[in-house]
C-alpha cells in the first residue's frame, strides 16, 4: 500500500528556511525579535514599579528598568533579560549607580522579594507571567515580519 499527497505553497516557505539556514543571519533576526517581545515585560514592569516607587525620595525604580542581551554559552543561543540597572548590591568592584537616572534603586530586591520583616511586592515577576502569551506571540510576529524583510531586500 502506498500514499501519495502533494503539498502546495512550498514555493513561498523555501527562501525563509534558506534564511534561517544562515546562522549569523538567524540569530540577528531572533535577537531582535526577542528584545521587541521583552520590551512588553520591561513596560509592564516599568508600569508596576511606578506603583510602588515612594514620590518622596529620588529612586525611581521605573527610570531603571532596561532589556539587555545576555551571555549564552552557545552560538546559537540568545538570552534577552529585562533587569533593573545598579544591580543589587554594590563592592568594591561594581560601577557606580550614581549616573542612573532612576538614581540608587538597590533597594528593589527588598520590594520585589520581601523581607522577614516586609512582605514581597512582586513586580518584576508579575509583568512576565501576566504577559508571557503576548511575549510568545510578539517573539513570533517579529521573527516571521524580519524573515519576510530580509526576502524583500
Amino acid at each position: 500500500m502506498s500514499v501519495e499527497f502533494k503539498i502546495k505553497g512550498l514555493d513561498k516557505v523555501k527562501p525563509k528556511l534558506d534564511q534561517l539556514a544562515n546562522p549569523k543571519k538567524a540569530k540577528s533576526i531572533a535577537r531582535k525579535a526577542a528584545r521587541k517581545a521583552m520590551n512588553i515585560v520591561r513596560d509592564a514592569a516599568r508600569t508596576n514599579a511606578k506603583s510602588i516607587d515612594d514620590p518622596e525620595t529620588v529612586a525611581m525604580i521605573h527610570k531603571n528598568i532596561a532589556v539587555q542581551a545576555g551571555k549564552t554559552q552557545s552560538a546559537n543561543d540568545i538570552k534577552m533579560r529585562v533587569g533593573i540597572r545598579g544591580g543589587a548590591s554594590q563592592n568594591q568592584h561594581s560601577i557606580s549607580t550614581a549616573g542612573l537616572s532612576g538614581g540608587d534603586t538597590r533597594h528593589w530586591r527588598y520590594i520585589e522579594f520581601g523581607t522577614k520583616y516586609q512582605p514581597a511586592i512582586p513586580f518584576m515577576r508579575i509583568a512576565f507571567f501576566n504577559n508571557f502569551n503576548a511575549v510568545t506571540t510578539k517573539f513570533a510576529e517579529e521573527f516571521n515580519a524580519e524573515l519576510d524583510k530580509e526576502l524583500a531586500s
